[in-house]
């Protein structure tokens, strides 16, 4: 069935999801997990690739048969009632404030090191990045379809590009000892890694908005696994046979990459590389929440003001300023007080991860027995239980934020809202 309103193609759609998983992790991650679990770390790279794939094939075949701005915030509905539906709904959309501007930190801090200005020029920078990505989905999907599609090729032949002219550097040496803090340190390696792979259930907010969910919101997901899965490890790889033992001190470790293959300081591309992540990444996860908002607020669980623009081809422009502005007054706090991003990327992980854990349930439920698609998200399952014991206490704010919706639903009286049809009434198993 053709959906006349959808204006995402399969080309932009992987592209979004390409901008939303690969993101910021690339930028320092690779150091981080480095420095945790030496050479090893490339198996915390391979295990999470591993992992995502099941993650990112159930949450497709659910937008694939139930295309809805409310992404896994219907799914939960449908499987589970309105009440699990607000919670998913309110770890996802309160997820954007800290993760917004830790993405744009990240994008910040190169820019930094590539003009010689401190910590006033990263949040500036960040500031900077808010502001076009806010203005970019302000101008509606069809603009930032093609604005990710531009985005996620410029990126992908930059790290290539990288990657091939610095593996003439590799050194066997650097890979060991392979596993100098011991094979335990590959769990702490993934645990760091967890930022690194969410955003399988980001474009599921935008199911509605392809030409053709329900056969092309699986096709790009399978191709943005791919993509993403080859490229973090070339990446990880690449440093850590390049770099050696610097790999796991280095700040910028793509631009040391860069520097390596490319030649002098290379700290320009490094910053534009950083950049084209950061805006990348927030493009997708904007657009989503942008129109989980709009949905929340058709389905009651926040307020009917948000409610404008929850139907496939408008423009959520209320709930987007909402959550820019919220992702502003975060970004003030955190420059105020002198905090780096890393709290904010564990609260946002800690976020995701429930939204992934009620999802996947959702999915065992909805899904048809015996198909392809209900067996990834019981695969998907031990995945996401590991995920949480990795989160630890950082649990917190989606705790927070499941208090929240519970509160407000029962504070405020609503009416029942009609269940969403899927897309199709007879799908092909999957």
């Amino acid at each position: 069935m053709t959906n006349s309103k959808g204006r995402l193609t399969l080309g932009q759609g992987t592209a979004m999801y390409v901008g939303a998983v690969l993101g910021t992790g690339v930028i320092a991650l690779p150091a981080l997990a480095a420095d945790a679990a030496g050479p090893a770390s490339l198996l915390a790279w391979l295990a999470l690739v591993i992992i995502s794939a099941p993650l990112a094939a159930a949450f497709a075949a659910l937008g694939a048969r139930h295309p809805d701005a409310g992404g896994v915030s219907t799914y939960a509905r449908l499987a589970f009632g309105d009440r699990a539906a607000a919670v998913v709904g309110w770890c996802f959309y309160f997820a954007i404030p800290p993760g917004g501007p830790a993405a744009a930190l990240f994008g910040g801090a190169y820019v930094a090191a590539a003009t010689g200005g401190g910590k006033t020029t990263t949040f500036l920078t960040a500031a900077a990045l808010l502001a076009v990505v806010t203005a970019t989905n302000m101008a509606g999907l069809r603009i930032s379809g093609r604005f990710q599609l531009v985005l996620a090729a410029l990126l992908v032949t930059l790290l290539l590009l990288s990657v091939a002219l610095s593996l003439p550097d590799a050194r066997w040496d650097n890979l060991t000892p392979f596993a100098p803090h011991g094979w335990t340190a590959i769990g702490s390696a993934a645990t760091l890694l967890v930022w690194s792979f969410a955003g399988w259930e980001a474009i599921t907010h935008l199911a509605a908005e392809f030409r053709h969910p329900s056969r092309d919101l699986p096709r790009a997901t399978a191709a943005a696994v791919c993509v993403v899965g080859v490229l973090y490890l070339l990446v990880a790889f690449a440093i850590i046979s390049v770099l050696g033992a610097a790999a796991s001190t280095s700040d910028a470790p793509l631009g040391a990459l860069m520097a390596q293959g490319l030649g002098g300081g290379a700290r320009w591309p490094a910053a534009v590389a950083a950049v084209l992540l950061t805006m990348g990444t927030m493009n997708a996860y904007y657009a989503g929440a942008a129109k989980l908002g709009a949905a929340l607020g058709r389905d009651g669980a926040l307020p009917s003001w948000l409610a404008r623009g929850s139907v496939a081809g408008q423009v959520p422009r209320r709930s987007l300023a909402v959550a820019s502005a919220m992702s502003f007054l975060a970004l003030a706090v955190v420059a105020a007080i002198g905090l780096g991003p890393e709290p904010l990327v564990l609260l946002t992980t800690g976020s995701f991860v429930t939204v992934y854990a009620i999802g996947v349930a959702a999915a065992i439920r909805l899904l048809p027995r015996h198909t392809r698609a209900r067996a990834s998200a019981f695969a998907a399952l031990f995945a996401v239980a590991a995920l949480l014991l990795m989160t630890g206490r950082y649990l917190i704010w989606p705790a927070a934020m499941t208090a929240a919706a519970l509160t407000y639903l029962h504070l405020k009286p609503r009416t029942p809202t009609p269940t969403p049809e899927p897309a199709e009434k007879h799908l092909t198993p999957s």
